[in-house]
């Protein structure tokens, strides 16, 4: 995590005053800051910096700085629990959409990890939400293309760079609310090993609605990135993701019945319960996304390896879907096997 944090009620207070003079419809969105579920979360940079109404060069500078820390920091715990070092790894999969930097982060911590001259690069941008879920499959896709070897994923977002004071829309708002910033890495591998191996993939899945690429993503001016949030997303859910976890589970013969525990991208308190009702689960059943989504807020792609880890850290045993929507408008599934199923 980066060492600013943002407490809600300071949040809101803040947002209030910028934009209660400035945006009529203010008071009509004000409720997310208190509904949204969320009571902190942590940023690169303190909530003051805002104030300056940075642009491409400051926002790009700070993520370059911002999330290449947290990379190196999330690397290394995964890397120590696997009991490995950076020279142990083969492949790398970056998984980002907040910032734009080029070398890209695995090769700007090249030295402060040790990899290896040959390591193999894998940056992915552009997947939002959804790629904390979608890198797994990658780097699962990669682990078993080449037996043996080590992929050390890592996602890292600093969304709250993205907050934007010049933007008067309730999606900019909504945002304000949602968003923080912060990283989670994992070793995949055919030739898992330890105490820290927490389950085996066995199938990844992904589909993309047609016709919906209004509803998530960002824009891109002279400022900088400018959030899309429609405010659909929770009713889309409701509607369309059960038809497309059925179809996904299909494919492996198997169904929800299936299925020991739902796993999901915690986007906002009113997609969680979405979620819940989409696929019949028992309400405020997903206890670890609301958990997740309280302490650190919305971090986009790594958000679900937060609640992955708060789930397994209780060594269950059984079958796994982790779930995340994205920009696309898409869903990534990744199923998982641990203990005896």
């Amino acid at each position: 995590m980066p060492p600013y944090i943002f407490e809600q009620t300071a949040v809101a207070i803040k947002v209030r005053d910028f934009f209660i003079d400035r945006f009529p419809q203010f008071d009509r969105v004000a409720g997310v800051f208190s509904t949204s579920g969320i009571e902190k979360r942590h940023a690169v940079r303190p909530l003051e910096w805002h104030d300056i109404e940075p642009g491409w060069p400051e926002r790009t500078a700070a993520y370059l700085e911002g999330a290449l820390a947290i990379f190196i920091d999330a690397a290394k715990k995964a890397l120590d629990q696997a009991g490995l070092t950076g020279a142990d790894v083969d492949t790398v999969v970056t998984v980002s959409s907040t910032g734009i930097a080029t070398p890209t982060l695995e090769a700007r911590a090249f030295d402060a990890l040790g990899f290896r001259r040959d390591v193999k690069r894998v940056p992915v941008f552009g997947l939002g939400c959804a790629g904390g879920v979608t890198g797994l499959s990658v780097a699962h896709r990669l682990a078993e293309a080449a037996p043996g070897s080590r992929v050390l994923l890592v996602a890292v977002e600093c969304c709250t760079l993205s907050l934007r004071a010049d933007e008067l829309t309730k999606a900019n708002i909504v945002a304000m609310a949602l968003f923080g910033d912060g990283g989670a890495a994992c070793v995949l591998s055919t030739n898992a090993r330890g105490s820290a191996v927490i389950g085996t993939i066995s199938a990844s899945s992904e589909r993309l609605w047609p016709g919906t690429l209004d509803i998530m993503g960002w824009t891109v001016d002279p400022q900088g990135f400018g959030v899309i949030f429609d405010q659909s997303i929770p009713v889309f859910a409701t509607d369309h993701l059960r038809g497309a976890v059925d179809e996904m589970l299909a494919e492996q013969s198997l169904t929800l019945k299936d299925i020991t525990r739902v796993i999901s991208h915690p986007g906002g308190r009113k997609v969680v319960e979405a979620i819940e009702q989409s696929l019949d689960l028992p309400e405020l059943s997903l206890t670890a996304e609301r958990d997740v989504l309280r302490d650190f807020g919305n971090m986009s792609a790594p958000t679900v390896l937060f609640v992955l880890e708060q789930v397994m850290a209780a060594k269950p045993s059984g079958r796994f879907m982790a779930l995340a929507l994205g920009p696309g408008f898409t869903l990534s599934s990744v199923t998982f096997e641990s203990g005896s199923v």
